[in-house]
């Protein structure tokens, strides 16, 4: 009997080591599995932040570019109305001077 103790004595521990065995072997796959669910997540989230930062840099460049239009056909605009006041001077400049090239030559046939 004694021996029959032993026996099963040794049965339940092998039973309970063989356990522990599951159990590790479950503790491990699940460790394994989350550790994997944690990566795919970290690199979604650079994934997105990457396209974030695309996008922002994106809309400051365009912008940029809206402003350094803005600033250029302002300063055409003002560039076009300085040529055309110059233009204007000059046409009411070259009235006068019209007027008196039209006498000098008609008094040169008249003499």
């Amino acid at each position: 009997m004694h021996r029959r103790c032993i026996e099963m004595g040794r049965e339940e521990v092998l039973r309970a080591i063989r356990q522990a065995e599951s159990e590790a072997k479950k503790t491990i796959a699940d460790a394994e599995s989350e550790a994997a669910e944690i990566i795919s997540k970290a690199r979604l989230a650079a994934t997105e932040i990457v396209q974030e930062g695309r996008t922002d840099s994106e809309a400051s460049a365009q912008n940029m570019i809206a402003e350094a239009r803005t600033a250029a056909e302002s300063e055409a605009h003002k560039v076009s109305k300085e040529g055309d006041s110059t233009i204007g001077s000059i046409h009411d400049g070259g009235e006068g001077s019209r007027e008196e090239a039209v006498n000098t030559v008609l008094d040169a046939f008249r003499s």
